[in-house]
């Protein structure tokens, strides 16, 4: 029979006890420790890490009440909060050994024991021990990423009073539980946004749930949202929490949430309103305590004008709205970014640092980025991974999609001058440059062509 790699402390002042358990317990245990003496115990755990500690509640000095027991206890709990006591009390003590547990104990044992009884909660002790310790880790590990990422607004960059205008939002509005709506083109980072939300909250020690709404089909709704009991439906062979019950206490991320149909728009209102969920297959209520944050890149308000978004739950949930400019819009926000993902693709794949040309960023910066943020860093990662020159180049950049600025009207700008000056490009671009040709086609002089040009730089 295999051992359970655990270590055990049994603290007991009576000699037969002590041997009895020994005994017992070395037959499944890969170490089982004994002492007499409770003044031992901060020596013991600072040399060595017990899984488990068997503890008396009534040492010699005082037979009866259990007030060393409960002092060891606090003691024990002090040195290691994550530490399993399991209590050895006497038999008519049950009430003790309840406010013991109620003090921070994980279980009792009555004297004299079944063995079987002992070793079963001996097992669980162990098995609990092992869940707290990973819990730790995890905890521990979100720290340290949480420090690793303790700047703000981490991947989220620029000095666009644009995008200033969201970090002034997000400041805000993060410490408070109000729900928050962000929208914006598909690529401009609400993800982003709502996970700093998260980050900078009250409850970021808490966990962050995101769903895509517009991935869930209408017969998977309830269960992947509310959950649902075994039995509920042919597949459902076990009960299974939804995404509400498992961001309790934490951050719910519902993404593209435009995307919802109208009949699942009223059952999401229903949950918002009661705060509670009830799981599918059952109808038993379960309360819920979630920071809502929604996202979407449809517009949601002309939505509502046409009955396609309910209006009551607009309002339930954009307490506060984030408008994330696209990229076109923030322009200048370009070579922040170029250097950014230069530097994280170079050492994402084990480069020397590239470079990026002039003549290459103004080709970026002549872009009208239908995909924005996203898509320019697909364009870098591509170019980093293709490009063999320690410098990128102009031709190293590929477009998903071939416009640039001078293909297309400038974006929401009619002044006169601008609108001139991008026919003037546009009737050069066509003649290859011969200046003849495009003043005849735009029915100037050619002096007056010229006279254009220099106004423009062109």
């Amino acid at each position: 029979m295999q051992k359970n790699p655990g270590k055990i402390l049994i603290v007991d002042d009576d000699e037969d006890v002590r041997q009895a358990a020994c005994l017992f317990l070395r037959q499944h245990v890969s170490v089982v420790d004994a002492e007499k003496d409770p003044d031992k115990i901060p020596t013991l755990l600072n040399q060595e890490n017990y899984d488990v500690i068997l503890l008396d509640m009534n040492f010699t000095q005082d037979v009866t009440s259990g007030r060393e027991g409960f002092h060891w206890l606090q003691k024990i709990l002090e040195i290691d909060p994550s530490a399993v006591v399991i209590l050895i009390t006497a038999y008519g003590d049950v009430e003790m050994a309840v406010r013991a547990i109620k003090e921070g104990a994980t279980d009792f044992v009555m004297k004299p024991w079944q063995n079987e009884k002992l070793l079963a909660t001996v097992n669980a002790a162990l098995h609990l021990r092992d869940s707290r310790i990973e819990v730790e880790n995890l905890k521990t590990k979100q720290k340290r990423l949480s420090a690793d990422l303790d700047q703000p607004f981490h991947h989220f960059i620029g000095q666009s009073s644009a995008i200033q205008k969201v970090f002034h939002m997000v400041h805000k509005v993060a410490k408070t539980d109000a729900n928050v709506l962000i929208l914006g083109e598909n690529g401009t980072g609400k993800e982003l946004v709502a996970r700093e939300l998260h980050r900078r909250s009250l409850r970021t020690d808490e966990v962050f749930i995101g769903v895509d709404m517009g991935a869930i089909s209408e017969t998977l709704f309830e269960s992947e949202l509310f959950g649902h009991v075994k039995g509920a439906f042919t597949d459902a062979k076990e009960d299974r929490a939804g995404r509400f019950e498992i961001a309790n206490k934490g951050t719910l991320f519902l993404d593209e949430i435009g995307n919802l149909p109208l009949p699942m728009q009223s059952k999401l209102l229903a949950v918002l309103q009661n705060r509670e969920v009830i799981r599918l297959g059952s109808n038993k209520p379960r309360p819920i305590d979630i920071r809502l944050i929604c996202a979407s890149n449809m517009p949601v308000h002309e939505m509502v004008k046409k009955n396609e978004f309910r209006q009551d739950l607009l309002y339930r949930i954009n307490t506060v709205e984030i408008h994330l400019p696209a990229l076109r819009e923030r322009l200048e926000d370009i070579p922040l970014l170029v250097e950014h993902f230069l530097e994280m693709y170079c050492k994402k794949y084990q480069m020397p640092l590239k470079r990026i040309q002039e003549s290459t960023l103004k080709k970026l910066m002549r872009y009208l980025w239908p995909g924005n943020v996203r898509e320019l860093q697909h364009a870098i990662e591509r170019a980093v991974i293709m490009s063999d020159s320690p410098s990128l180049k102009p031709t190293d950049i590929f477009f998903s999609v071939e416009k640039s600025k001078e293909d297309t009207m400038p974006f929401e700008d009619f002044h006169l001058d601008s609108i001139e000056k991008w026919v003037i490009r546009k009737a050069l671009k066509k003649h290859a440059g011969n200046i003849s040709k495009t003043a005849e086609e735009l029915g100037l002089t050619r002096t007056s062509l010229y006279r254009r040009m220099q106004k423009h730089d062109l």
